[in-house]
Parts: C-alpha cells; structure tokens; sequence
C-alpha cells in the first residue's frame, strides 16, 4: 500500500539552485508524487528530473506546463525541431520511457492514507479567455503591454498543426472532457485532478503581474470541479502556494517556483504538498472565496 499521494509543480530546472534542492530530495519508497507542469525548459531538463525521482518515488504522474512544450532545442541536437502536438508526444514518450504516467494513459487509482483516489491527470492549455470582459481578444496583447508584460509563450510555444493556441485549448479541452466523462465517480473513491493551469479564473492571484492573466487558464474548465465531481483539484502556473475552496471541492496550488519565490533555507521536502491530507474548511469556505497561502 502506498504511503502518501504528494504533489509538486513548477520545478523550473534550468534554474541552478533548483537543481540543487532537487538532487538533495532523498528517497520516498512508499510515496506518488504528481509532478504538475513545469519541471523544466528542455528535453534534457525533463529526463534529468526522472533520473532522480524515479527511483525515490513509487510512481510519478506528470501533466505538461507551458515550459516543457517550449521548443528551444537546437536541430543539431537530435531532439528539437518539435512543435506544438509533435512537441506534447515527445514528452509523452519520454516520460513512458520512465514509467511516469501522463493525460495520455489510464487514469490511476492510489490506494493509500486519504484514499482510494482516481488520479485525473489531464492538459487544458489556455485560450487568453481570463481577461477583463471590456478587453477584446484581439486587443489582449497591447493591453498586457502597457504594463510591460509579454509571455515568452508567444515566441517559444507553438500550437502546430492548430491554427492558434486557441485551437489546441478547445481541442485539449474536449480530448480531456471525453476521458473524464468516461470515468464517471465511483462509490468511496475520490477524484483528483491534475492540471498546470488553474481551472477557474478567480483563483488567479498575482498581484505583482496582474496582466500576466491571459496566459493562466481557460474559462472552458471553470465547472470542471462540479461537472465531473472533483474532490480536490492539483495545479500549478502561478507560483503562488495556496489551497481554496469551491462548491466542497479543494483547489491545491503547488508550485514550487524560481529560486527568489521560495525560501531558500527550507528543502524541497518542506514544498511537497500532501493532497489528500486532511484540511479543515474555514467557517464559509464551502461555497465562498476562502484561501489560505502557503509558503
């Protein structure tokens, strides 16, 4: 029986220290970890993650952030060139290589402490749809701008062979209702989803990047929690540690971030969030805007 179903995301492993705190994490021989996006830049930064947590964890669930379906390989490499879909199975197949589960595998079950919970990883992408509703599409990029804010996305992240990034959301959005839909709830086992991106535009907090918000989401997933009966919801993106309630269902933020955003005398142990621990709800918090940050 496994021990505990732990989450992290935004690993960023291009950054130095980063690296650091990961090749320090020690074994967790009884423990799934689900490793929600943004575990690096590169190929290379990807399967140098599973080197080390493969062998400390007993199984790995992986969902893509937009960091990883960057393309930034040279072509002499070998390994670049992929884009958009292309690029997605590329990561898919490496992280089978591994034995690490992505959206494209069977949905499993941890039978351990806080469960039985069906592991609903899945990948949404964003389609700019959180925004102010006076702001057009069109006009999203300039009005991101003037406060200095544009996503290396725009450069780094293709959508091939969809006409737009919009294209690839609604059409990510649609592979991952069918697979939910076809795992519809079971008696006495929780549900619980993975995603990089958060699934409503109200847990979207970044206040020193406010206009960073058409990158973070897509209204298409706001009812996800309720459609599909989600007892807790794992994402990652904003590099803002928190947990929320909404409609009974607990949304877990689980980023770990870029080494200025998390404290650098703690261990990556301490950022490893157990998700199905139990945590009380605050006095309203069931159907109201409750939080609580972590650090």
């Amino acid at each position: 029986m496994p021990d505990r179903l732990l989450a992290i995301s935004d690993l960023h492993l291009g950054h130095r220290r980063n690296r650091a705190a990961l090749e320090e994490l020690g074994p967790h021989p009884g423990d799934w970890l689900i490793a929600a996006g943004d575990v690096g830049d590169t190929l290379a930064d990807l399967a140098g993650a599973w080197d080390h947590l493969v062998p400390r964890f007993a199984r790995i669930i992986w969902v893509p952030g937009n960091h990883e379906l960057w393309c930034r390989e040279p072509l002499s490499q070998g390994l670049g060139g992929a884009r958009g879909e292309a690029r997605y199975r590329q990561l898919v197949e490496l992280c089978r290589a591994y034995g690490v589960l992505t959206p494209e595998d069977p949905f499993p079950v941890f039978d351990g402490p806080g469960g039985p919970a069906r592991i609903l990883p899945t990948f949404s992408l964003y389609d700019y749809s959180f925004r102010p509703p006076e702001v057009a599409r069109e006009d999203v990029l300039a009005w991101a701008a003037e406060h200095g804010i544009l996503a290396r996305d725009e450069a780094l992240l293709h959508a091939d062979p969809h006409d737009s990034r919009e294209a690839w959301c609604a059409a990510r959005v649609q592979v991952s209702e069918a697979r939910l839909a076809a795992s519809p709830p079971e008696a006495g086992v929780k549900r619980v989803l993975v995603n990089h991106w958060p699934l409503r535009e109200d847990l979207v907090r970044i206040p020193r990047v406010p206009r960073y918000l058409p990158w973070c989401g897509t209204r298409l997933t706001e009812q996800w929690h309720t459609r599909f009966a989600l007892d807790v919801v794992v994402t990652g993106h904003l590099h803002v540690r928190a947990t929320d309630w909404r409609d009974g269902t607990r949304f877990e933020e689980v980023s770990l971030g870029y080494p200025r955003q998390w404290r650098q005398e703690a261990e990556l142990e301490h950022y490893l969030r157990d998700v199905l621990r139990e945590t009380p709800v605050p006095p309203g918090g069931r159907g109201g805007p409750q939080w609580r940050r972590w650090r």
